[in-house]
């Protein structure tokens, strides 16, 4: 395996910090903004473990997660405990003044197989642009959810 990658990106959502912490607290919704996130679920045995599925093109990767920090309307935190070595953050800063909030997403993950041999520029860029259209999408459900025009 490779270093580990970083990366962060952040979005101006239009609704609370609290209502947004909602909404991404349902991680089995999350393929519905997520596009590479082809599935995700909720272990049977405990609520902290869900099972993950990464698709995009002929890269496919899976991982078990368990999500050990829940603030609501603050932060949801997270590390994989087997499969893609991954972990990161969802954090949530409300901006009541403007009646909206900051949702900061911040990932780190060791690249495998194949993607380990790409550039780790040209892997990031993917990557980071992927997360941006990912919080832009979030932000159109959280619009559309909340009926905010």
């Amino acid at each position: 395996m490779s270093d580990w990658l970083e990366h962060s990106e952040q979005v101006e959502a239009p609704i609370s910090a609290e209502a947004a912490w909602a909404l991404w607290a349902d991680i089995e919704k999350m393929p519905q903004w997520m596009n590479w996130i082809e599935s995700v679920t909720l272990s049977d045995v405990d609520p902290e473990i869900s099972r993950w599925k990464l698709a995009s093109g002929t890269f496919e990767f899976a991982w078990q997660a368990r999500t050990f920090k829940k603030i609501p309307g603050q932060i949801i935190q997270w590390e994989s405990v087997d499969g893609l070595p991954n972990r990161g953050a969802i954090r949530f800063y409300d901006r009541k003044e403007k009646g909206c909030c900051i949702v900061k997403m911040s990932i780190a993950y060791q690249a495998p197989g194949i993607l380990a041999l790409m550039d780790n520029l040209f892997l990031g860029q993917m990557v980071e642009a992927n997360i941006r259209g990912d919080l832009e999408r979030f932000c159109e459900i959280a619009r559309s959810h909340h009926g905010v025009g």
